[in-house]
């Protein structure tokens, strides 16, 4: 399985959600989200800075998209963003076979 990290922020709605109830178990609701489209919830963390909490998912990127698709939808959360845990080192080793191939602009 592939392992995302989302990140979003929560909208007037939702933050009000949590002044209404300042014990509010969002890992718990997240992870019965990450659930029910057949993910599994890794990690659960809220943020100070520009996104207010990030998830970690194990699944499908089509999994972790329809988790983002009804958490928006529910206007609750807004700037859902996907983001897949990725090897740079594999990475680096296919860009380094092939690198030398390369033609910039204008060459």
């Amino acid at each position: 399985m592939a392992k995302f990290i989302i990140m979003g922020k929560y909208t007037a709605k939702g933050l009000g959600g949590f002044v209404s109830n300042p014990n509010t178990d969002r890992k718990a609701a997240t992870t019965a989200l990450c659930e029910s489209v057949g993910a599994k919830l890794k990690g659960y963390a809220g943020l100070r800075g520009e996104y207010d909490f990030m998830v970690e998912v194990e699944g499908t990127f089509d999994q972790a998209s329809a988790s983002g698709m009804i958490a928006v939808s529910s206007g609750a959360v807004t700037d859902f963003s996907v983001h897949e845990v990725v090897d740079l080192n594999t990475i680096a080793k296919i860009a380094n076979k092939t690198a030398s191939r390369y033609k910039e602009p204008g060459k």
